[in-house]
């Protein structure tokens, strides 16, 4: 900095690099005579290196390539909008169109006699302004002010002129007038002559003519069968102007420097019975700050909350808001029916129908190869949204359906005649035929379907998982199975089975789905005691209706989607039925579940029972078969171990023990004997982990005589646990105690 300047002209040289503090005054003084200095902060010579942070601006004339690469990275928008290329939109469009069609005229039909009392009342108005105006046009009544004018001005020559002409008119029209009278006459006589059929008609078109032309603007003939629904137009300034009014800071900022930071990436456009706007908000302002003041923001665009619904825009930036404000409240909009309550058939490998977004559009579930799970407060729809999913595995004659509503209430006993296992109720014998169910399943029908697949050839399935293919062919028997489980909270949380009952479902949510075995979980209490991590974290598909806090929602809908701005506390209790759907698509969706009644339930299920029994697919509970593996209220895998141990043997090989379990309870336990040696270890430890016993090396003899150090169990381990249960342990002899 040359000394001879005052502080406020201070100037900085630019250097190559960092030397000595000589170099760099020489240097100084070589720039400073050369005059190639800049302006800009005081540096300190000692430090004089420079790193160039912003690279040069490109010229405007682009190289072809840099052009070719934008464009090539640019996003495509479609050329047909996603909504035109579904035939079930275009079908929906043309059944509204004929139902308002028909609606319409029924409704002008039925006020026929109405609308021609008005007309015959006002007939003689009509008649009298008719009249008057061929009076006014016969007098000329149109050229007085001319000629008043003329005769003000005292102009006698173009008042005269002005009068004949007036004169000539009124004689031409009073010609022609007299000549439709006589007309008019000779009319009404034939009139007279006519039939009735014709004479009436035309009498009443004369009427209906005279009517019309004597009604005032403001009493129409005709009333309105449907009331426009007007919704103020969202426009740029309208978004603005409601973001402004949320009280956060940045936005305010922004705002305060003419609205700079807020910016519209793509035309505010028409989106179903809506508008849609992409919104990129200022810098630091993320769209989960917007979802929090939801309430605020609907005040701000002077629309009810159930018509505003922010998102972000998954495949952008965080600050990248889509705002969608529907013309009509959500909750309030006519519920859509559900396409299969009277006709069709559901393939549990297809998509199936579960309800409609906020534009109206159908959204379906992908049941196949995932799993679901559906969280709510007491009394917002949760039970719903479960019988809708059920009643589609239902009416796919094809699915084994196993339904346990531990609530209580028979939310769930339409499906009881179409069920394969039912029951309905929370107290210990319910629990526990739930419980014998999912060890029937982990333990004896996903082996069973993982080996059957193992065994088929590699053109036959390739991807070693369940195909339409092969749930058709009732000889492998790898028909879908969906087990329902309504309040899954009770079952959780119960201090005998809840612990196993964890385990079990998630096995079946890990292996389950590539083997054709769905689990669809509901509750209303979804914290870490009554929702196992292991489910809550593992299951594909969620729907998350109100919630009360970030926990809860996250519990459901996965971690960090409340921060992410997908959150079901925004939800009011007017919203009973509309909750985030996640896992169905790419990308999370607002929907409003299907309502189904419980008498419509019944018709649905009627007709998926007998489908069922044209297809020979009616079993278990639904024809009276009893369903209970083993005796479920008595059956506990702890007790059965301690059983199959005998007194003498304070060790013995895991593998031993899963051979005796399966002679004990072949239909339980029977495929466990099939298993090679270190899987029968493996189901052991997995059956007795959730009572707190593990496996140890053991050194002991085989059946075959053979010795060996082998994974086993301690006979005093499994007794232990069984006094911590409140259990009954088996006697020396073998039997009960």
């Amino acid at each position: 900095m040359s000394a001879d300047l005052p502080p406020d002209e201070a100037q900085v040289y630019r250097f190559s690099s960092r030397r000595s503090a000589d170099d760099a005054a020489s240097d100084a003084d070589r720039l400073a005579r050369s005059g190639d200095v800049i302006d800009g902060d005081v540096r300190d010579t000692d430090d004089v290196s420079q790193t160039l942070v912003d690279q040069p601006a490109p010229a405007e004339d682009r190289s072809l390539y840099d052009a070719v690469r934008q464009a090539r990275e640019a996003r495509r928008r479609p050329i047909v909008p996603g909504w035109a290329r579904r035939a079930r939109n275009w079908l929906a469009l043309l059944r509204w169109a004929v139902d308002y069609a028909a609606y319409t005229a029924g409704y002008h039909v039925v006020r026929v006699p109405l609308y021609g009392t008005r007309l015959a009342v006002r007939a003689p108005r009509g008649l009298g302004r008719v009249v008057a105006a061929v009076r006014r046009w016969v007098l000329d009544t149109e050229g007085r002010p001319l000629r008043d004018a003329a005769a003000a001005r005292g102009d006698d020559v173009m008042y005269l002129r002005l009068s004949e002409q007036r004169e000539e008119r009124v004689s031409r029209r009073t010609r022609l007038v007299l000549a439709v009278v006589a007309l008019s006459a000779i009319a009404v006589v034939v009139l007279a002559l006519l039939p009735w059929w014709l004479r009436y008609p035309v009498a009443g078109v004369a009427v209906a003519a005279l009517g019309v032309i004597g009604t005032n603007p403001d009493q129409p003939v005709f009333t309105r069968a449907v009331v426009p629904h007007t919704v103020q137009r969202l426009t740029s300034d309208v978004v603005v102007r409601a973001l402004g009014a949320l009280g956060l800071a940045e936005v305010n900022k922004a705002l305060a420097k003419g609205g700079g930071g807020v910016s519209f990436p793509n035309p505010i456009t028409r989106d179903g019975p809506g508008w849609r706007a992409e919104i990129d908000l200022p810098h630091g302002v993320i769209v989960a700050d917007v979802v929090e003041r939801r309430e605020r923001l609907a005040s701000g665009l002077r629309r009810p909350v159930g018509c505003v619904w922010p998102e972000p825009d998954q495949t952008e930036h965080a600050g990248r808001l889509v705002l969608w404000v529907g013309d009509q409240d959500m909750n309030k909009a006519t519920p859509r029916p559900w396409p299969l309550t009277k006709t069709g058939q559901a393939d549990l490998f297809a998509p199936v129908p579960f309800g409609h977004d906020q534009r109206g559009r159908l959204i379906t579930v992908l049941l196949m190869f995932a799993n679901v799970l559906i969280g709510a407060m007491p009394r917002q729809g949760k039970t719903f949204a479960v019988r809708v999913l059920l009643l589609a595995a239902a009416l796919d004659p094809s699915a084994q359906v196993r339904v346990f509503e531990l609530k209580g209430t028979g939310d769930l006993s339409a499906l009881e005649k179409v069920a394969h296992h039912y029951m309905s109720g929370n107290d210990d014998d319910v629990i526990a035929s739930c419980v014998a169910s999912l060890r029937q399943l982990v333990g004896e029908e996903l082996p069973r379907r993982a080996k059957t697949i193992r065994s088929l050839p590699k053109d036959i399935c390739p991807e070693s998982k369940v195909t339409p293919e092969l749930a058709a062919r009732k000889s492998l028997g790898l028909f879908p199975i969906v087990l329902g489980i309504d309040e899954c909270q009770e079952l959780f949380a119960h201090p005998k089975y809840g612990a196993e009952a964890g385990e079990l479902c998630t096995r079946l949510i890990k292996v389950g789905p590539a083997l054709g075995v769905i689990l669809i979980l509901a509750t209303q209490r979804p914290d870490k005691d009554s929702l196992p991590t292991g489910v809550s974290a593992n299951v594909g598909i969620r729907f998350c209706l109100r919630m009360m806090g970030q926990t809860e929602n996250d519990m459901v809908l996965g971690t960090s989607m409340y921060r992410n701005g997908i959150r079901a506390t925004t939800f009011t209790n007017r919203d009973k039925g509309i909750g985030y759907l996640i896992g169905a698509a790419d990308e999370p969706q607002i929907v409003r579940g299907t309502y189904i009644d419980a008498p419509t339930a019944d018709r649905i299920a009627d007709r998926a029972r007998t489908m069922r029994q044209a297809a020979g697919t009616l079993d278990g509970h639904a024809i009276g078969e009893t369903t209970r593996y083993g005796d479920a209220a008595e059956v506990s895998v702890l007790v059965d171990v301690a059983t199959v141990i005998r007194p003498s043997e304070d060790k013995v090989w895991s593998e031993i023990v899963a051979d005796r379990l399966a002679a004990l309870r072949p239909q339980l336990y029977g495929t466990w004997a099939t298993q090679p040696a270190r899987a029968k270890a493996v189901q052991v430890a997995a059956a007795l982990k959730p009572y707190g016993v593990t496996t140890v090396q053991v050194w002991a003899t085989g059946p075959n005589g053979e010795s060996g150090n082998r994974r086993g169990l301690v006979r005093a381990d499994v007794l232990a646990a069984i006094a911590r249960h409140g259990l009954t342990a088996p006697d020396e002899g073998g039997g009960r105690s």
